[in-house]
């Protein structure tokens, strides 16, 4: 491979982690996802086949090698005693035989093999844990490691039994999927238009808000929820030995199942289940996308085992999205945070999998001349739980005559800058850090939980605030004070109260919260983190050049091209002095003190995948223990951390008498 390739590779990958990052954290902290579930199966299978083709490109934080998203703040973390992992996805049937061949082959059997077989719950995944029958533990997947304790908003949830029926003493994991049946959705957006509230996405994001809820505020969410199990991490009775058993044997303690799932002999008959499953999926009453297959047989679960993101003996087929077909009354454009430009397709309301459907987002000039989408087109559109649906093909024998080639306007439609198109970027943008819409998106950002997490600064507010001129760059928040916001709209003297101590508290914050408020493109919440462990301070951040950047580990050359060409714009470093001038502190990061720690002095490398956690979190619980991580081994090394599917180190240590550490041994030391 050229160094040309090599680093078209390298930039790609890194402009993927970004991207798959940006949509984990909309899509499993903010409940907000910008792209359909093909629209990101797509990005990670295109990350997937990168690395598998460049693995010395793969970055040691790849999505590939995680599962969701950190635990929220605000929640008390939960560390799962077993992984929960995410599936290994099949998009037609003949990966689904493939994958049958692949665990065929590992078992060394012959078929017909026997699967357990049932529908892909779109929901929230959640670990009950229940000590001597009784609910001890309720909790989110979280990273698949860590997840939020939201014990008290799941004994709201009526399917969820408090106490197991005749449940064997000890420690029980129960794993299932939280979800809003589809008419119960319905009726709670009606309640919520009726009283001015925006309507929730989807079924699945208004499951998954509603266990965030801090307070258990929305308690009729909550109770319109219902829990159905899947699976039994810990605590199976040692007579139950297959996956049939153990749905069997929690339909006897009183937890409720999905009453679709089916045993299956032979893979055809896995296909043709799918197949049935398919053509009923309208009947069925809560949001499914697919089925998944599981072998059935424990034992052989667990000779299969597992990598990082996903275990062997399971796969996710995914089901077609649904498609309807409508018209495009006309085309609209939004103004993002960063300035992009995005076309999006007004439609003519229609029903799609038991949501009404009116917008479709077109993303980009490319792709609307592309698609050639115009006014007045009759368009298939496709929803898969997502929040703005796609666009699938244009039916161009219902084509109106006089329709023209759509293309995005020369001005910004809000402030009526001239747009500018970056060379090598797919994305228009208004070029104005003042434009209202920019100011408006930078709000609703800064106040995200992510970022500053600014209670009561919500979306009606932040319309008020900037289209009253009250706010014209993003730190005049911090020059608000009661009188100013008792003034506004339904703004009592207590909200406006509430809102000023929100600000306050904002005002004292960390060093990552605040790189991801400032908006800097490609920085989010993870980079903002090596981004601050690095640099320790903003000063010498603002002060960095690319180099300086590219070497921080994880960092690669478009995050830096980002960092470097937003500190340089003299606007966005005035915003930062004037946010210190308003009182916005932040603590400053220590860097760790060499040789201190109970690892001192002790020199490991990694090798293999570990599960439930990544390399960087890895190189991170050594760095705090006072240890040194290095790539090459020497006879020097102390330690070969060896975990799954290990390379040629494993071999190389033992060759140099170096020690090895499966993952237990590592973790044991991590603890001593």
């Amino acid at each position: 491979m050229t160094r040309k390739t090599d680093e078209a590779v390298r930039s790609r990958i890194e402009a993927l982690v970004a991207e798959i990052d940006r949509h984990n954290r909309l899509y499993h902290l903010e409940d907000r996802p910008e792209i359909s579930d093909a629209d990101y199966d797509r990005l990670f299978r295109e990350l997937s086949d990168l690395e598998a083709a460049h693995p010395e490109l793969a970055r040691p934080d790849s999505p590939t090698r995680r599962v969701g998203a950190p635990p929220a703040e605000g929640f008390a973390e939960f560390e799962h005693f077993v992984p929960m992992l995410s599936l290994d996805n099949a998009m037609d049937e003949e990966e689904l035989r493939a994958f049958d061949e692949r665990v065929r082959r590992r078992l060394g059997v012959e078929p017909p093999l026997e699967y357990l077989a049932e529908p892909k719950l779109d929901g929230a995944s959640v670990d009950l844990v229940y000590r001597e029958g009784s609910l001890a533990v309720g909790a989110t997947r979280g990273d698949g490691r860590v997840g939020e304790d939201v014990t008290a908003n799941l004994k709201l949830c009526p399917s969820i039994p408090l106490v197991l029926d005749a449940a064997p003493a000890g420690r029980i994991s129960v794993r299932g999927e939280v979800l809003l049946p589809i008419e119960r959705f319905e009726r709670l957006n009606a309640r919520r238009l009726e009283r001015g509230l925006e309507p929730f996405a989807n079924p699945r994001n208004a499951a998954a808000g509603g266990l965030r809820q801090l307070h258990a505020i929305d308690r009729a969410r909550l109770r319109a929820l219902e829990f159905r199990a899947y699976g039994l991490a810990e605590g199976a009775p040692r007579d139950v030995t297959s996956q049939a058993q153990a749905l069997e044997r929690m339909t006897r303690w009183g937890l409720p199942l999905s009453p679709e799932n089916e045993l299956c002999r032979g893979i055809d008959a896995v296909i043709d289940y799918a197949r049935r499953l398919l053509e009923r999926r309208g009947e069925i009453p809560v949001e499914i996308d697919g089925a998944v297959v599981k072998v059935n047989r424990l034992d052989w679960q667990q000779d299969l085992g597992a990598v990082t993101h996903h275990p062997r003996w399971a796969v996710a087929f995914k089901f077609p999205a649904q498609q309807e077909t409508t018209v495009v009354e006309s085309i609209e454009v939004n103004v993002g945070r960063t300035g992009a430009l995005t076309p999006v397709a007004k439609l003519r309301p229609v029903r799609v999998g038991g949501v009404t459907v009116s917008n479709a987002s077109l993303h980009n000039q490319d792709e609307v001349l592309r698609r050639d989408v115009r006014v007045g087109d009759t368009v298939v559109i496709q929803r898969a739980g997502d929040v703005i649906p796609q666009v699938v093909k244009v039916v161009r024998a219902k084509r109106p005559p006089g329709t023209r080639p759509y293309r995005l306007p020369a001005r910004c439609p809000v402030c009526r800058s001239a747009s500018v198109r970056l060379e090598g970027e797919a994305v228009t943008r208004c070029p104005n850090l003042d434009c209202p819409a920019q100011i408006k998106n930078n709000l609703r950002h800064l106040a995200s939980r992510a970022a500053l997490d600014i209670e009561g600064l919500g979306e009606k507010l932040v319309e008020q605030l900037v289209d009253g001129g009250i706010v014209k760059r993003f730190s005049d928040v911090f020059a608000l004070d009661a009188e100013t916001l008792g003034g506004l709209e339904r703004m009592g003297e207590k909200s406006a109260a509430n809102l000023v101590a929100a600000l306050e508290r904002a005002r004292h914050t960390s060093l990552p919260r605040l790189l991801v408020a400032l908006g800097i493109r490609n920085v989010g919440e993870g980079v903002a983190e090596l981004l601050a462990r690095h640099f320790g301070d903003l000063a010498p951040l603002m002060a960095a050049s690319r180099e300086e950047l590219e070497a921080v580990e994880g960092v690669g050359p478009t995050i830096a091209e980002s960092v470097v060409r937003f500190f340089a714009d003299p606007r966005n470093a005035r915003e930062v002095e004037r946010l210190q001038e308003l009182g916005v502190r932040w603590e400053r990061v220590a860097p760790r003190p060499a040789g201190e720690g109970p690892l001192a002095g002790r020199t490991f490398v990694l090798t293999g995948t570990l599960a439930g956690m990544t390399r960087a979190r890895a190189k991170s619980r050594i760095a705090e223990r006072g240890g040194k991580v290095t790539s090459a081994l020497a006879r020097k090394t102390d330690y070969l951390v060896a975990g799954a599917e290990p390379g040629s180190k494993l071999e190389q240590a033992r060759a140099l008498g170096v020690e090895v550490l499966d993952q237990a041994a590592f973790e044991k030391l991590l603890g001593s």
